[in-house]
């Protein structure tokens, strides 16, 4: 019998004063039962650091040729693909060209990620912008993370605060390069 996704509500205040996004958001994400909680909260952290009008998330892997967060605009065309975790060389590739703007928000080691990924061929490398959380937030975080999740998030000059269930806890998002092949 297959396991079903775990549906997490989350109540968001987002305070973004490095783009001027100040938002308040009512979150229903499933996670699947091979996701970790840290991917679901990076996940989920990348929507509101990206939020502007025409955001979703994708329906998962149910759906692998799509991004994990797509924003879209009117007539459904795509703006920006935005990946969580390690995604490989060629899901970048066909992203990069799918899409004129490409993210990408780890939780894993940025370096590791950038080693696997440099001079690999991937279309417009050097534009793929690639984020990484800060590992020690998201350990704090996960001990936190309950199934209705109230959450207050703001980041200024790359710092990020979030406040969880009452408990606010810092880090960085840090902004690394991929080197073109």
């Amino acid at each position: 019998m297959a396991l079903s996704a775990t549906i997490y509500n989350f109540d968001v205040q987002v305070a973004n004063v490095d783009r001027g996004v100040y938002e308040t958001l009512a979150l229903k994400v499933a996670r699947h039962p091979s996701e970790t909680e840290e991917y679901l909260l990076t996940r989920v952290l990348a929507y509101c650091l990206e939020y502007t009008e025409g955001i979703a998330f994708s329906r998962g892997l149910a759906e692998p040729d799509e991004p994990a967060v797509a924003v879209r605009d009117l007539t459904g065309a795509l703006r920006a693909w935005i990946e969580i975790g390690a995604p490989d060389a060629a899901r970048l590739h066909k992203a990069s060209k799918a899409s004129p703007r490409v993210a990408v928000y780890t939780h894993k080691d940025p370096a590791q990620l950038v080693r696997s990924l440099s001079g690999e061929r991937i279309h417009k490398a050097e534009s793929i912008e690639l984020y990484a959380i800060d590992r020690a937030l998201l350990a704090e975080l996960v001990p936190m993370l309950e199934r209705r999740v109230a959450l207050e998030l703001s980041i200024t000059e790359g710092q990020l605060y979030v406040t969880m269930n009452g408990r606010t806890v810092g880090g960085t998002v840090e902004r690394f390069a991929i080197a073109a092949a």
